[in-house]
C-alpha cells in the first residue's frame, strides 16, 4: 500500500491533466448533436483503462451509445469486484451562467470547474488510476476488478438492463461497487444507502387547430397555457406534496435508520434555503422534515414549460398547443409505468372541455434502490472513510436517482454501494459544476485502501 500511495503522489498532476482532458469532451448523451463526442469520451475511457493495465478493454454496443468494458483478473480463487461509472454528462445549459465555459476545465480555489467533472468523470476516473498504481508498482491488484462505463446514465440508462442481459456471464461479480453518487455534505463522510427512483414523462394540451389572434379570437377560444397550467397546479396540495389519488400505491413508511440519521444529521433548514439563494415565502423551517421530503418521499416535479411565443419582445396570439416536462422520483415501491398512469388518469379527469390530451412517456423509468445494511463491504468501506476523514460516515439517502442499484441485483444477483468523492454541493447538473481537488486526492487513496482491505476480509 505505501508502494501504491507514493505512486499516487507522485502522478497525481498526470491525473489531473487526464480528467482535464476528459472534461473537454462534451459527451451529453441526451443531445443527438453530440452523438460522436459522446463516441469520442468512450474510446477516451477505453484508452485509459488500456494504459492502466487492464488485460481485456472493448466498447460493448447497446443500441444507443456504448458501453465500455475492462477486466483484470490477477487471481481466479479472488474476488471479483465491479466497478460502474458512467461517462455521458448533462447538458451545459443555460450556458450564459457559466463564469467560464463548461467544456474548458478550470482550475480555481482548489477546485476544478468543468460539466461532468464532479458526475462522474473525476469520480470514474479514480479507481482506474488506483488499478494503474498497483499494477505499476505491485504487477497486480489485491483482488479480480471489472469495470462497466456506461454513456447514457444521464438519458435515462434505456438501454442498460438489456446490456446488463447480454452480457450476464461476463460481467459476473461478487460485488458493484459504484464510482457514481455523492456524500451529503462536505464537512461529514457519509454512505449512501438508498437512492430514489425516476421516471420522466411530458404531458400536451391542445385547443383549436392552430395558433389564434387574440385580438379576433379572445375570450372565446381556448387557450392552451391556461388549461395546461390549472391541470399543473392540480398535481400538489397546499403542503407541496403531490395529491394525485394512487401516487403513493405500494409505498411502506420509511426505514427508522434512515430517520436516526437524518436527525442525528442537525440539519440546518433557513442555512440551506440560504445557500441556494431562495426567498421561497413559506420555507420548511424543520430540518428533519426537509431531509424527510428530500430523501424518503416521492415527488413530482415540473422541469420545463412551452407554448405560444417564446421569442424576445411580444405577439399576439393564442396558442393552440402547450406542454410540461415532468420527472417524478419514486419511493421503493413505487412503479413507475403506474406512476405515470395514475398521473394520467388525474390530468384526463380534469381536463376542460375543448381540450385534448397527449402523456408521453420517456424510457421505462427506474424503481428506487436501498442496499443492504447487513452488507460486509459496506462496514469495510465505512472503515476506510472513518480512519481517513477522523469521523463515522452517516448512512444517507438520496434524493437523486442512480438506477444502477437495482438493476445489478435483478440481473447479476450481485448487491451494489456507492463509494464516491463528489460532494452534493458541487454543482451537477447546473451550470458552474466544480470538483474539489482534495476529494479527488483523498478518492485516490480511499479506492486504494478499499481494495486492499477488500481483499483481506
Amino acid at each position: 500500500m505505501s508502494n501504491v500511495q507514493s505512486y499516487l503522489d507522485a502522478h497525481f498532476n498526470e491525473a489531473l491533466e487526464d480528467l482535464k482532458a476528459f472534461c473537454r469532451i462534451p459527451s451529453v448523451s441526451t443531445d443527438p448533436a453530440f452523438a460522436e463526442d459522446t463516441v469520442a469520451a468512450a474510446n477516451f475511457v477505453a484508452e485509459r483503462l488500456q494504459r492502466a493495465g487492464f488485460a481485456s478493454v472493448e466498447l460493448l454496443e447497446t443500441g444507443g451509445h456504448p458501453a465500455v468494458y475492462g477486466e483484470l483478473i490477477s487471481d481466479t480463487t479472488l474476488p471479483t469486484f465491479l466497478v460502474y461509472g458512467h461517462y455521458d454528462v448533462q447538458p451545459p445549459d443555460p450556458l450564459e451562467k457559466w463564469v467560464t465555459p463548461p467544456f474548458e476545465p478550470d482550475e480555481r480555489d482548489g477546485r476544478l470547474y468543468a460539466r461532468g467533472v464532479s458526475d462522474d468523470k473525476g469520480p470514474l476516473l479514480i479507481p482506474i488510476i488506483v488499478a494503474e498504481a498497483y499494477m505499476k508498482m505491485a504487477g497486480r491488484l489485491p483482488v479480480n476488478l471489472k469495470v462497466l462505463i456506461e454513456g447514457e446514465e444521464e438519458s435515462g440508462s434505456p438501454h442498460f438492463d438489456a446490456t446488463l442481459q447480454t452480457h450476464r456471464e461476463r460481467l459476473a461479480c461478487d460485488l458493484v461497487i459504484s464510482a457514481d453518487g455523492a456524500m451529503w455534505r462536505p464537512d461529514r463522510p457519509s454512505m449512501t444507502v438508498a437512492s430514489r427512483g425516476l421516471v420522466a414523462f411530458e404531458v400536451t394540451v391542445d385547443g383549436a387547430s392552430k395558433d389564434l389572434h387574440s385580438g379576433r379570437h379572445g375570450g372565446s377560444a381556448p387557450n392552451a397555457i391556461a388549461a395546461l397550467a390549472a391541470l399543473l397546479t392540480s398535481l400538489h396540495g397546499e403542503d407541496g406534496r403531490v395529491s394525485v389519488e394512487g401516487f403513493l400505491d405500494g409505498t411502506s413508511p420509511p426505514d427508522a435508520r434512515i430517520i436516526a440519521a437524518i436527525e442525528a444529521a442537525d440539519f440546518d433548514a433557513s442555512a440551506y434555503y440560504g445557500e441556494i439563494g431562495s426567498n421561497k415565502p413559506d420555507p420548511i423551517d424543520n430540518g428533519r422534515e426537509l431531509l424527510i421530503r428530500q430523501w424518503l418521499e416521492p415527488t413530482l416535479e415540473f422541469n420545463g414549460i412551452s407554448g405560444g411565443y417564446q421569442g424576445r419582445g411580444t405577439k399576439t396570439v393564442i396558442p393552440a398547443t402547450a406542454s410540461a416536462k415532468i420527472t417524478c422520483r419514486l419511493v421503493a415501491g413505487q412503479e413507475p409505468d403506474h406512476v405515470v398512469a395514475v398521473v394520467k388518469r388525474h390530468l384526463e379527469a380534469r381536463l376542460p372541455r375543448g381540450f385534448a390530451l397527449k402523456v408521453h412517456q420517456h424510457g421505462p423509468g427506474s424503481s428506487a434502490f436501498f442496499v443492504d445494511p447487513d452488507l460486509p463491504a459496506l462496514k469495510v468501506a465505512e472503515g476506510v472513510l472513518a480512519d481517513l476523514l477522523g469521523r463515522e460516515p452517516l448512512r444517507v439517502a438520496m434524493g437523486a436517482t442512480i438506477p444502477i442499484g437495482a438493476s445489478f441485483r435483478k440481473h447479476l444477483g450481485t448487491e451494489a454501494f456507492f463509494f464516491s468523492f463528489s460532494t452534493s454541493d458541487e454543482d451537477y447538473h447546473a451550470p458552474n459544476e466544480f470538483f474539489r481537488l482534495a476529494n479527488f486526492r483523498i478518492g485516490l487513496t480511499a479506492w486504494a485502501l478499499l481494495l486492499e482491505r477488500l481483499a483481506a476480509a
